[in-house]
């Protein structure tokens, strides 16, 4: 963060009401150009169809026009290019929005300047779309709680179609708690009625906000800071008999709870929290659960042979037991996610079986780094194994295509995987050692 950054930080910690009105001129060509830099080669253009390599070429020419019509209030984002990627494991797709490569680094700059003061005020419950607090803290701080905390039902929740249901007049209001430049209020507005092109046609935006650039991820967590969090925190928590945690990843979110009857209470108020700012739950993917250490007693007790799981952020968690005999949640990949993460390994394989073996390899490697990179965490080292196990078996299938003489043998198969091995999997250590639980 730099020094101007810093500053707005400090003023955003010191007085939690202090709107601020001066914050354009913080968007500087430099700070313009190293987010340039910072969007990867291969990004998708927008529906300009200039390539990243190309604004860096021409950055002299168009970044000074645009940071003059910013501050003229005179800037207006091209329409955001939709394209629609499949949803794992299911047959319809999820809208993406491209926006144009200069669009998208003003986006970031932008988000980056607002992030220093909503850091300030973001709860610790939150995680993703935040500097240093990603999906393996989430995961570590739903199992602290869970095993360390008197927790008894679990509400696991999903919000339907969240990024396309965010109503505009409220998230203007929530903007404007904090945000007292007209520049910058002129800018949000701009970019949340930005059109969509689809089909050769450019479709006005009245509601939600296009997922695909920086600034939509940072509204996103505005609009449930102000719906979800801070309610959950100062409206909810006092007014329950028993202890409650709210862990939130985006619009995934999951709610701890001693009793179930506070459970029941907090689930009819939140559906009339969220029908008040436009937003309502994804019924498929709602349930309430007894879930932890006490639903491991009563499951005993009942007859059950196990608790039921839970599904977050690709994870089942499931209720076990140490070597000790003591309580813990274990933790393994979906089943869902297994079998596409298998699949895309061996999809790529079958793309790239006429390639030289080296590219293969490092093509495969990237895959399998990024899996173990995100599914990489303590106790799920056996799914990790088996993505392994698949790669291996599959890639032998895929060389013995290649030769029309015969199958290769193991024996110069170990002779390639020695000159190109693939990575073995490797277990991320969360540092989420803080327990912010505590905080929340």
């Amino acid at each position: 963060m730099t020094t101007g950054l810093e500053r707005i930080a400090a003023k955003a910690r010191e007085d939690a009401k202090l709107p601020f009105t001066s914050l354009t001129h913080h968007i500087t060509k430099e700070r313009l150009r190293e987010c340039l830099q910072h969007i990867p080669k291969r990004t998708a253009p927008g529906v300009d169809g200039i390539t990243r390599d190309e604004a860096m070429k021409t950055f002299e020419v168009w970044a000074d026009e645009m940071l003059t019509s910013i501050h003229r209030k005179g800037y207006h984002p091209p329409a955001v290019r939709r394209v629609w990627i499949p949803k794992p494991g299911k047959k319809e797709k999820r809208p993406l929005g491209v926006p144009a490569v200069a669009d998208r680094a003003l986006q970031r700059c932008t988000a980056e300047i607002l992030t220093a003061i909503y850091e300030q005020d973001f709860l610790n419950c939150s995680f993703g779309g935040r500097p240093g607090r990603g999906q393996h803290n989430a995961l570590a701080t739903l199992n602290e709680i869970i095993a360390g905390e008197k927790v008894g039902w679990v509400l696991e929740a999903d919000l339907k179609n969240f990024f396309g249901s965010l109503d505009h007049e409220w998230m203007m209001k929530f903007v404007e708690h904090r945000i007292g430049d007209p520049r910058i209020l002129r800018l949000i507005g701009r970019w949340l009625k930005v059109g969509v092109l689809e089909d050769g046609k450019i479709h006005v935006s009245e509601e939600g906000t296009p997922q695909g650039g920086s600034i939509s991820v940072l509204l996103s967590n505005l609009y449930l800071h102000y719906v979800l969090d801070l309610w959950f925190e100062k409206a909810i928590k006092p007014r329950l008999r028993g202890e409650a945690y709210l862990i939130r990843y985006i619009d995934d979110f999951i709610v701890c709870f001693q009793y179930r009857s506070d459970a029941i209470r907090f689930q009819e108020a939140l559906r009339n929290r969220l029908h008040k700012f436009k937003l309502e739950l994804e019924p498929s993917k709602t349930r309430l659960i007894e879930f932890g250490r006490f639903a491991s007693k009563h499951s005993q007790t009942k007859g059950k042979r196990k608790p039921d799981t839970l599904y977050f952020l690709g994870f089942t968690h499931y209720c076990t037991r140490n070597r000790q005999g003591n309580f813990m949640v274990g933790r393994k990949t979906e089943k869902k996610r297994l079998k596409r993460s298998i699949g895309n390994v061996q999809e790529t394989m079958r793309r790239m079986q006429h390639e030289a073996v080296e590219k293969q390899a490092i093509k495969i490697n990237q895959i399998l780094q990024g899996h173990y990179a995100y599914y990489g965490m303590a106790g799920n080292m056996r799914c990790l194994n088996k993505v392994y196990a698949a790669a291996v078996t599959y890639w032998r299938k895929v060389l013995s295509r290649r030769s029309q003489k015969s199958d290769v043998t193991w024996e110069e198969y170990r002779q390639i995987r020695s000159l190109f091995p693939l990575k073995r999997p490797k277990l991320f250590i969360p540092y989420n050692r803080l327990k912010t639980y505590a905080m929340l």
